[in-house]
């Protein structure tokens, strides 16, 4: 910001003012040493000694001359010095005005005032920085009170998601205590039943973790190259047991050996998370597909499944901390809400950048990465 253009009408004015008072200070000086000195005020003594107190004209000529006559250098300094102390208070009166319309500024920062705040015309661009924020404040606020408040419904969330698992594995657990005789069939059915619940509570129990550990730590970058094509090969092979559960494909687009340097495990972290976003997100028997391509200054990624369509309002808060898109809370396979934001947070601090589009029932996550 030009701040000798923004403040531009404030110094023309001050120095306006203090030009008018010099002026002012000079004329009042030329009229007291010219006029009241030498002219009236010299008769008017002169009139008074001789007509009031009766004293001779001469004597009183001889008593003006001595008091006033001789002494007119001192006179005149002492009244230099009092005009000028009067205007440089009536000066400091109009400048420290602006200190007070500032601080009055801040007074409304303070009390979260509602509406602007106003300034004189020649401080707009102070009022103007006020006001800018005014509005990061207010946004902050309201943007920590939404976080919170997802936050809390989370909690809830989850808390209600780990009863239900908990109470399927008591359940069928007191069934394989109790029924002394069950078949071999139907306890390994409770069993397997009971370990499916299990693991979605460990799941869950995994998600409180991953909150915890969001917003209690800095995320810190250890930075090594690697070969890209390989590390996509290798989820793409690990994640086949979860592509099995709807019988979903995919399909890697990737040169051989496209290198990256970058944080290895963060990044593995970036893909786990939109990988696993896929799958839960993606119709039973479609494909996901996986790219990658490199020119001379980025690698970009794209994440593609079909599903439904990601309403735009929806897309815009996707990358939010504890935002998820399934409302009704009751799918297994949700998160708990920061997988997609802690990939996001990972990506930038690479200096890279994530976005997502969704139509026609086809969602895409494309990130980059540059190559220096």
């Amino acid at each position: 910001m030009d701040y000798n253009r923004e403040y531009k009408e404030l110094r023309n004015k001050l120095f306006s003012r203090a030009a008018i008072i010099v002026f002012s200070g000079a004329v009042i000086l030329f009229l007291l040493f010219s006029v009241v000195l030498e002219g009236r005020f010299a008769n008017g003594v002169v009139w008074f000694l001789n007509r009031v107190l009766k004293i001779d004209y001469d004597v009183a000529m001889t008593v003006y001359q001595q008091i006033f006559g001789n002494n007119k250098e001192l006179i005149m300094l002492a009244a230099c010095a009092g005009v000028f102390f009067i205007l440089l208070r009536f000066y400091l009166n109009q400048f420290t005005k602006y200190f007070i319309e500032v601080n009055r500024g801040i007074d409304a920062l303070i009390r979260e005032d509602t509406g602007d705040v106003i300034l004189s015309r020649e401080l707009s661009a102070t009022e103007k920085k006020i006001n800018q924020i005014k509005h990061t404040l207010e946004k902050r606020k309201v943007d920590t009170q939404l976080a919170e408040q997802r936050k809390n419904d989370l909690i809830v969330y989850l808390a209600h998601d780990l009863k239900t698992p908990l109470t399927s594995v008591i359940g069928y657990l007191t069934l394989l205590r109790d029924e002394n005789q069950i078949s071999e069939e139907l306890r390994e059915k409770y069993l397997s039943i009971s370990l499916d619940k299990a693991e979605r509570l460990e799941d869950l129990i995994n998600e409180f973790f991953e909150i915890t550990r969001f917003n209690l730590s800095n995320i810190t970058l250890e930075y090594s190259k690697v070969n890209l094509t390989r590390m996509l090969e290798q989820f793409v092979f690990e994640f086949r047991p979860m592509f099995a559960t709807k019988n979903l494909t995919c399909t890697l687009h990737a040169a051989p050996d496209i290198m990256l340097k970058c944080d290895v495990d963060k990044v593995q972290r970036v893909f786990d998370n939109l990988l696993r976003n896929a799958v839960n997100y993606s119709f039973e028997d479609t494909a996901i597909e996986v790219s990658a391509e490199q020119d001379d200054s980025y690698i970009t990624l794209k994440f593609t499944n079909r599903g439904n369509t990601i309403p735009e309002e929806k897309l815009g808060r996707i990358f939010e901390q504890f935002y998820r898109l399934d409302t009704a809370r009751s799918s297994n396979s949700g998160g708990a809400g920061v997988g997609l934001a802690i990939a996001k947070e990972i990506v930038e601090l690479h200096q890279g950048t994530i976005s997502a589009y969704s139509e026609n029932e086809l969602t895409c996550f494309e990130v980059t990465f540059p190559l220096s």
